[in-house]
């Protein structure tokens, strides 16, 4: 891969291989350093498991997740609850629009492990069906 890289208001042309860099050219004429290599180790990055908060750790039930990252304008639902698919549990505002979160099948709320006002991930649990 090929970048025009700027050093003390000088353009240069560097060519980058798997472990090494190559200086190809500069820009100006006025003085143009001899080609040298650049020792660049490229290791892949470790990947990373966001870690689950605290209060999700004890969910029993299937657990419905927030589709997108926001945060909670509403709990339209209590504990104890009986839903049927298609009720809207939350609303959600993520990028200044409001979604609703619906219930995905019939069921019994289980446990509600987020507030009213908390902010959310994509992913993380919102409540609990039996």
């Amino acid at each position: 891969m090929k970048y025009i890289v700027t050093i003390n208001d000088k353009n240069y042309e560097v060519e980058v291989e798997r472990g090494q860099a190559t200086i190809v050219k500069t820009t100006q004429a006025a003085v143009a350093p001899e080609p040298e290599t650049v020792p660049v180790s490229i290791a892949p990055a470790a990947p990373v498991a966001p870690a689950a908060p605290a209060a999700q750790a004890g969910v029993s039930g299937e657990p419905l997740k927030s589709p997108l990252p926001g945060n909670i304008l509403d709990i339209k639902v209590n504990p104890g609850a009986s839903v049927n698919k298609g009720d809207v549990l939350f609303v959600l505002e993520a990028m200044k629009m409001e979604t609703q979160v619906k219930a995905p099948r019939d069921g019994v709320v289980s446990q509600i492990l987020v507030a009213k006002g908390a902010s959310v991930a994509t992913g993380d649990i919102l409540l609990t069906l039996q």
